[in-house]
């Protein structure tokens, strides 16, 4: 990848707890919190979670839909998940992952094998839901 690619910055998640989404995320896949405290404090919309150096989740209090105008019909997007977000893992990171999720008692897919992605075909994956219902893949390559 160059520098000057495109780049995936954010993805809002509609949730209903915001402050027990970032817990989930954090404990579950280990990405960091941030904003927790002032969501809590009122001095911010919302709380996210880092994926990446590059890359967060907004975690979007269901009610703050009604603040959504600036674009035509985004109000109605309240509530309607995503189809799935795709998490990419090295191996280790992989299971690991998939050993937490099952000492959380969260529901798991059975194994894919090969399946294409961003970086060409997968050797495992599996989907999950977070608190909210949305959907998770994760995959990893190596």
């Amino acid at each position: 990848m160059t520098d000057n690619s495109i780049r995936l910055d954010h993805v809002v998640l509609w949730v209903r707890d915001p402050v027990a989404s970032a817990d989930f995320y954090e404990k579950t896949l280990g990405m960091e919190p941030l904003r927790v405290t002032e969501f809590a404090a009122g001095t911010a919309s919302f709380p996210s979670v880092r994926l990446n150096d590059e890359t967060i989740f907004d975690l979007a209090p269901l009610p703050l839909a009604a603040r959504m105008d600036a674009v035509p019909g985004a109000v109605e997007s309240a509530g309607h998940p995503v189809n799935h977000v795709c998490l990419s893992l090295p191996g280790e990171d992989f299971d690991a992952l998939r050993a937490r999720l099952e000492e959380r008692a969260v529901p798991v897919s059975d194994f894919s094998y090969d399946a294409f992605g961003a970086r060409g075909m997968a050797k495992r994956s599996f989907y999950f839901r977070d608190p909210d219902g949305n959907i998770f893949e994760a995959r990893h390559y190596d």
